[in-house]
């Protein structure tokens, strides 16, 4: 990370405006002090607040000094210059020795035709005036007459090695007002909350580290979750991409036997990170019968590898506005990059990226924007694609390379659904016998695992209702009332299977 020196080539590039996007106003303030001071220039700052001010500073290690600007002995930081941004502009013109000038949260002001001719007119005259003006805002979208007068810079983001730094700087913090008192944590979970802090700004990064250590003075694995929630609260999502709070570890999931050991045999090259010898695992992608528990196996990758589970919403993602989806789209998974490690979850892909006609070209679009994700991010992020109607999925997606592994979820056979049952029996504290677990999985042939639980429910209504206990009789009785989706959409199925045969994986 090298934000000087890439922000210095910038200034020095005769670009009249540099657009920084950032939360981090006083380090983009810092840096713009340092590169002032090391070109010989001045540096001013402008704020609807305070109007317009310069760096009297003298030396580049001191913190920034701002004093106010006089114009013809009148102070320009009278309330009716201090918040005139065309008044303001007017001022600048008058600057000499090739000023940068630093103007904040200017974003309201660039929808005036006024404001917008009088940046454009200082732009054009750059040459000749040196003016540098830098808008600093959270957010900000430049006129197209601004467009290509401009460079967009972006401050870095910290690395893990440099998260760490920080995190050892905020124990070292705690122990000195805790009368040097020794730090409880162990070396996995610090591991863990570096790499949880990545894709945040360093303010961000020490806030966290600093609640995390402050909460108990330690640092374990129960403060990961918190931390992931509310990182993910700080990007700042508007619906597309959901923060799944509630995941679950195979130990709670009947079948898919062979799944299980295909992830286990990546999760610690996944984790690992640019430090495994292997190549990271990108994903895989889960076809199905509806109910057969794809859902739960994007949840049990998140609960089993202790990751953040992201669920990527296709059924918000349109909009009627041209681009607009693509821009979604682009937006969610740039979201999903500053959450690396974690997994992300993109529900029922076949609706997003039908390549059928129909849409004006917005799915074909919508696929290239995320086939070209998945080949370039070089980020930590695992996928786990589920699909219901393989016919709707594009060869793009489920040709080797894209994924890892292509799974099928069939029903579950008869140890699943004794395991399945078992589960869902014991969760709502109801026990059977092994042998009428055994008689219940033989009886339920054709069941999914979304259908078993539900006879579950049923069984416990049935019995509330007759206050009994629940029995094998009662949740036989339940099994025989239902008509199974395998029985209901039998053909469905069958071709399902028959396209999966010989082109995907089994799970279990």
């Amino acid at each position: 990370m090298n934000d000087k020196h890439d922000l210095d080539i910038i200034l020095a590039g005769h670009f009249p405006i540099i657009v920084m996007r950032s939360h981090e106003e006083l380090r983009a303030l810092g840096l713009l002090r340092d590169i002032a001071v090391q070109q010989g220039r001045p540096l001013m700052m402008w704020s609807v607040t305070d109007g317009i001010r310069r760096d009297k500073s003298s030396s580049s290690s001191a913190s920034i000094n701002w004093e106010e600007l006089t114009y013809d002995g009148q102070e320009a930081t009278r309330k009716e210059e201090a918040t005139n941004p065309e008044v303001m502009l007017e001022k600048i013109l008058s600057e000499k020795n090739k000023p940068i000038v630093v103007l904040l949260d200017f974003h309201p002001y660039l929808n005036n035709p006024k404001v917008i001719r009088r940046l454009k007119e200082i732009s054009i005259g750059h040459p000749q005036n040196g003016i540098s003006m830098v808008l600093l805002s959270h957010a900000l979208d430049l006129p197209a007459e601004l467009q290509r007068l401009s460079a967009g810079f972006e401050m870095s983001l910290p690395d893990t090695e440099q998260i760490k730094q920080i995190i050892q700087e905020e124990i070292r913090i705690w122990s000195m007002r805790n009368d040097n008192k020794p730090f409880r944590g162990n070396k996995s979970a610090y591991q863990k909350l570096a790499r949880v802090l990545t894709g945040l700004t360093i303010s961000d990064v020490r806030r966290l580290a600093r609640n995390a250590i402050y909460d108990d003075g330690a640092i374990t694995s129960s403060d990961l979750p918190r931390v992931m929630e509310v990182k993910y609260q700080l990007i700042g999502q508007d619906g597309l991409l959901s923060f799944e709070y509630e995941t679950v570890c195979f130990e709670e999931v009947g079948g898919f036997s062979r799944l299980k050991g295909w992830l286990d045999l990546r999760k610690s090259a996944f984790l690992a990170g640019a430090d495994s010898p292997l190549d990271t695992p990108k994903g895989m992608l889960l076809l199905g019968v509806q109910g057969g528990g794809k859902s739960l196996a994007a949840k049990a990758v998140a609960g089993s590898w202790g990751l953040p589970l992201l669920r990527l919403d296709f059924g918000a993602l349109y909009n009627k506005y041209i681009g607009e989806t693509e821009k979604n789209i682009r937006q969610s998974l740039q979201a999903a990059e500053a959450m690396s490690p974690c997994v992300l979850w993109i529900d029922e892909i076949e609706k997003g990226i039908s390549t059928e006609d129909g849409d004006d070209g917005t799915s074909r679009r919508v696929l290239g924007t995320i086939l070209t994700w998945m080949a370039e991010h070089g980020k930590s992020i695992f996928i786990v694609a589920t699909a219901n109607d393989v016919q709707l999925l594009p060869p793009e997606l489920i040709r080797k390379g894209r994924l890892d592994e292509i799974f099928f979820i069939d029903l579950p056979r008869a140890r699943a659904r004794h395991k399945i049952l078992q589960i869902h029996l014991e969760k709502r504290e109801v026990k059977l016998s092994q042998n009428d677990l055994k008689e219940l999985a033989v009886v339920s042939e054709g069941f999914s695992g979304a259908e078993l639980e539900q006879v579950v429910v049923s069984s416990l209504y049935a019995a509330h209702g007759a206050q009994i206990p629940v029995t094998t009789l009662i949740v036989k009785s339940e099994l025989e009332r239902t008509q199974p989706l395998s029985v209901v959409m039998a053909e469905k199925i069958a071709d399902l299977r028959h396209w999966a045969a010989g082109r995907t994986v089994p799970a279990d």
